[in-house]
């Protein structure tokens, strides 16, 4: 049977009713406000999903693995976002040191995410070039997450707290649902070496350590706007939230990659 593929269609009030979508891929796909009855998830991949003011009733979760953003989700009567939360703290006493509240906090919170990259990267290193252009479960492989991380500092620090309007390299890489822009380059299928990309990664660190070091409660409690074409682009955007997005993006893509070094120590 041919596939059958529906692109830039608008299929809003579409009803599907004793359908096969096994093996079908979704992409960019709107699903608000869906309603689902009956139907078979059963090893269903889902990925960069938004999941906000989702009500499931009814349902079977076994030998599921979510990983993701956690806030007043009720499982049973009970909110699992504090116990998750409490779970994880406890585990990684320094990841409630990523939610400071004061000058003072983010720089201890930023000292300690560059000594634990320090280890991060020295254990990559160990390990031959070609497998950290892997990929592992289809996520980023080493590098791509590294230069993730690139771009997550010139655009919340570079451009929206300094002000450089274009501060990209040309190995900058935006997460893989991006809307794309012009001007920021973004090139998935690139193979720079390590030491290439460590050598942005030491520019940009560099730049947000700067930031952090001359940083002031005052600073913390303003704002900044940011209206230039490009991204991000934001009027009146809280100064403390552009560098929790980059403390977020630090822990949080440290933790996968070490992750996936697990595993491809585990091949080589």
């Amino acid at each position: 049977m041919p596939m059958t593929e529906f692109r830039e269609q608008d299929l809003t009030g579409a009803h599907f009713e004793r359908v096969s979508l096994r093996g079908a891929t979704f992409t960019k796909v709107y699903l608000n406000d869906a309603e689902m009855r009956a139907v078979d998830l059963t090893g269903a991949q889902i990925r960069s999903a938004l999941f906000n003011g989702s009500r499931m009733r009814d349902v079977e979760l076994i030998d599921v693995e979510i990983s993701g953003a956690l806030q007043n989700v009720v499982v049973n009567g009970v909110d699992i976002a504090p116990l998750v939360d409490a779970e994880l703290n406890r585990r990684m006493p320094e990841r409630a040191k990523m939610r400071p509240d004061d000058s003072d906090g983010f720089r201890e919170a930023w000292a300690i995410l560059e000594r634990l990259w320090e280890g991060t990267v020295a254990r990559a290193r160990a390990l031959p070039e070609a497998a950290l252009h892997r990929s592992v479960d289809d996520e980023w492989s080493f590098i791509q997450t590294l230069r993730h991380l690139n771009f997550a500092g010139a655009a919340w620090v570079g451009r929206m707290i300094l002000g450089n309007v274009s501060p990209w390299h040309r190995l900058d890489l935006p997460w893989d649902a991006a809307p794309g822009w012009d001007g920021i380059p973004w090139d998935r299928e690139a193979r720079p070496s390590l030491d290439e990309v460590l050598t942005v990664r030491r520019e940009r660190q560099a730049m947000v350590r700067r930031v952090m070091e001359s940083l002031t409660d005052e600073q913390l409690a303003s704002e900044v706007t940011r209206t230039e074409p490009g991204w991000p682009q934001e009027e009146d955007f809280p100064f403390e939230e552009c560098l929790r997005v980059v403390l977020n993006e630090e822990w949080e893509h440290r933790l996968y990659a070490e992750r996936d070094l697990t595993v491809l120590e585990k091949e080589n």
